[in-house]
């Protein structure tokens, strides 16, 4: 295993009925920014919870974060953090309006004078204002962590940004909430989830025993409830492990002591940002022609893979990482998941040309696990995906 530092200091407060110890988290004296998405709160009541929570507490809204939050929006909610004088933030949501929420914990104390240079010039946050969340969809991992991804629509771009002082303080997961969710977003979670784990499992043989056994135990788990909350979110069971799954899916643990991919994510932004489609779903048509390209580097954890995911155990090295691609396009396929460019757009043609030269433009010359996927190479990529 390689060397690591790990420390993640989010509190988790997990289970049925959990948003009412919402007023136990926030500061005495706070004064409190609630952010929040296109309103689908108030039509499923985790607003009014919330909001019942905060009954004695001093609280300021602004919703309307879009599904890939956008900066010029984001910069509405941090001119309401400068005139309102708030001390600490809730962002009441997804994995959108908690990105979102990250960004305005960073910018609200950002020394410089264009808080797009947090993202531009990516600057490592070490210390933002404070926040908690209550996740209302399960699938980034992002109530868990100190990353986040934010879209400037203008220029068409989709940024990372991060730094340890990014970690929620807390947050709040009732899996209640998943049951009114529809399909098409449960769907996109469970994607989500899948390929967080993939982008960090999917390298090479490192002897990272249990980290390996760590990544599979969550695909596993995905796979089994998949078809339970798919068919019936209001199952608790099912919706408590998945809602679970999706957070130790990127809360930092796996990819502790081992290399990690993430070029799929790289590539799938750009796809989100041109052409708007949903994130998990950009993932799942990169993925799996990623790995048929680097196919020679990845066939070892491929057919690891193959056997301790999918139980095939039966012929060569490469039979069996072959047949592990088509099985995890076989599961998309069954959540309603197409993996395709050409499903979602027929505006495709040249457009491998331009997200290459786009990571040229930024220096990404080495991506992957071994840092030696080219700019050409992702070209090539992205056409196998059309």
């Amino acid at each position: 295993m390689n060397n690591f530092e790990f420390k993640n200091p989010t509190k988790i407060i997990f289970g049925k009925g959990s948003i009412e110890k919402l007023s136990n988290e926030i500061p005495k004296g706070a004064k409190v920014l609630m952010l929040y998405g296109g309103g689908s709160i108030k039509k499923n009541g985790i607003y009014d919870q919330v909001k019942t929570a905060l009954a004695n507490i001093d609280v300021v809204e602004f919703g309307g974060i879009p599904a890939n939050p956008e900066y010029a929006v984001l910069m509405e909610a941090l001119k309401v953090i400068k005139d309102q004088n708030i001390t600490y933030l809730l962002a009441v949501g997804g994995g959108s309006v908690i990105d979102g929420t990250k960004f305005l914990s960073a910018a609200a104390l950002f020394e410089g004078d264009n808080p797009w240079d947090i993202l531009a010039k990516n600057i490592k946050t070490e210390k933002g204002m404070p926040f908690g969340t209550v996740l209302t969809l399960p699938a980034t991992g992002s109530e868990m962590n100190s990353g986040a991804v934010i879209t400037r629509k203008e220029t068409k771009q989709k940024v990372t940004m991060g730094g340890q002082g990014l970690f929620p303080v807390f947050s709040i997961l009732d899996p209640l909430v998943v049951a009114s969710l529809p399909e098409r977003q449960i769907a996109n979670g469970l994607t989500d989830a899948f390929m967080h784990v993939l982008e960090q499992y999917m390298t090479y043989p490192t002897g990272a025993i249990l980290q390996d056994r760590f990544a599979e135990s969550i695909l596993q788990t995905l796979l089994e409830v998949a078809p339970r909350v798919m068919k019936d979110p209001t199952d608790y069971k099912a919706a408590s492990n998945f809602m679970w799954s999706c957070t130790w899916a990127l809360n930092g643990l796996l990819h502790k002591g081992v290399p990690a991919d993430w070029a799929s994510h790289s590539m799938g932004h750009e796809l989100t940002a041109l052409f708007g489609i949903d994130h998990a779903r950009t993932l799942a048509i990169i993925a799996p022609n990623h790995y048929k390209f680097n196919f020679e580097a990845k066939k070892d954890k491929l057919a690891q893979y193959a056997e301790r995911i999918w139980n095939i155990t039966e012929g060569s090295t490469d039979d069996k990482a072959h047949a592990a691609i088509e099985k995890t396009v076989g599961f998309f396929h069954e959540l309603g998941i197409d993996t395709k460019l050409s499903d979602y757009t027929k505006d495709y043609d040249g457009i491998a040309e331009i997200i290459s030269q786009r990571f040229t433009d930024r220096g990404w010359l080495g991506m992957g696990e071994h840092k030696s996927l080219t700019p050409d190479m992702v070209e090539e990529i992205v056409k196998m995906a059309y």
